[in-house]
């Protein structure tokens, strides 16, 4: 057997956080191999993914040969294999980990079929697909689907079909120093809940408000970590949580210290998600394998490794009536009298000593093909 590692090209094409960290998982993780990336920033949406082929054009590493290619779904790879000739025989594999026919409308972006065409085209250009939960494939098969209906002619059959008997289901992994084994919550009377997610539209904080206030209403004490990564321009909701809660409010914006976030998982009890859009739902992972219990929305990709008594009524279009399910479910749960003892399973399929190994096994079936 030859002692030279196998070149594998990376190519992140918006390298937003939780993509370098799935990045340095496997470059950590997979010393046998040489890895070759190349990354952007995550800013310019638009432009990055109509142009990341382009602004690759002259890079070097892509006139090299390599004997695997893993790209991100947003990698323009069709245009880029079109560029550079010496890649277009290379096995090439497309992780997803979003897609663009799955996001919620802000009401501002602008309106254009071009994002979803490219994620199309790159999933096209791919050998195999690699999806990180299956409600990710699910959106993406059906959003392909819907697109090709809206088409005019001249279009090929059994495209969403064939796109599926490529793929799989590879999540991202969560780092086995975050599992803890805990005992039940430390205080029903007032649990102690956690919300750790990017602070943006789509991860519901008006839904976060709403149930905040169903649960005062109800007469339900609780202690709040609001928490997650922050942008200059934030929903009103965040603000108006602050002022209403301010009493109950223990941690309040992004934590800087990996150690200090890690701490708060530790401490906090419930860990909830009022999204419209998780393609994955790492921030719920990271909490469930700290020993929090998870009260998400049934919906996205939380019944894949939420409990479905945990998972709280689905009500996209009426905020008030999903913010009641979602407190009628939590309290319901400290009334019992061993409430939530033992506590859900640890979600341990998703470790990264039991994913690295499926990583590895992809890759080197696709080397040896």
């Amino acid at each position: 057997m030859s002692s030279v590692k196998p070149r594998i090209l990376l190519l992140s094409a918006y390298d937003a956080a939780s993509h370098q960290r799935w990045r340095r998982q496997l470059l950590e993780g997979l010393t046998e191999f040489d890895w070759h990336v190349l990354s952007l920033p995550p800013r310019y949406f638009s432009w990055r993914i109509r142009g990341n082929a382009l602004s690759w054009l002259n890079e070097p590493l892509l006139k090299e040969s390599y004997d695997l290619i893993l790209a991100t779904s947003m990698t323009d790879l069709a245009s880029l294999k079109g560029f550079h000739p010496n890649l277009a025989k290379t096995p090439t594999l497309l992780y997803l980990h979003e897609n663009q026919f799955a996001f919620p409308d802000s009401g501002k972006q602008f309106n254009s079929y071009e994002p979803q065409m490219i994620n199309l085209y790159s999933a096209v250009a791919a050998d195999y697909l690699l999806f990180n939960s299956e409600w990710n494939r699910q959106s993406f098969l059906s959003g392909v689907a819907g697109l090709l209906k809206k088409l005019p002619d001249a279009l090929p059959k059994g495209l969403p079909d064939a796109l599926l008997n490529k793929s799989t289901i590879l999540p991202v992994p969560i780092e086995d120093t975050l599992f803890t084994a805990r005992k039940a919550l430390s205080d029903k009377g007032c649990p102690h809940l956690l919300w750790n997610h990017r602070w943006e539209y789509d991860k519901g904080p008006d839904r976060l408000l709403a149930l905040l206030e169903a649960l005062t209403l109800s007469g339900q004490d609780f202690r709040l970590s609001l928490v997650g990564e922050q942008f200059r321009q934030q929903p009103p909701a965040f603000l108006q949580i602050k002022e209403t809660f301010t009493n109950q409010i223990v941690h309040y914006g992004y934590v800087d210290s990996l150690a200090d976030y890690r701490n708060i998982l530790n401490q906090a009890d419930v860990v909830i998600s009022t999204a419209l859009h998780d393609f994955q739902g790492l921030s719920m992972l990271e909490a469930m394998a700290c020993g929090c219990l998870a009260l998400a929305p049934n919906r996205l990709a939380y019944p894949e490794y939420i409990p479905v008594e945990q998972c709280y009524a689905n009500h996209p279009q009426d905020i008030q009536a999903e913010a009641r399910s979602a407190a009628e479910t939590l309290i319901s749960w400290l009334q019992q009298k061993d409430a939530l003892s033992p506590r859900q399973p640890p979600p341990d399929a998703w470790r990264l000593s039991v994913l690295m190994n499926q990583y590895r096994n992809i890759f080197q079936h696709w080397l040896e093909a």
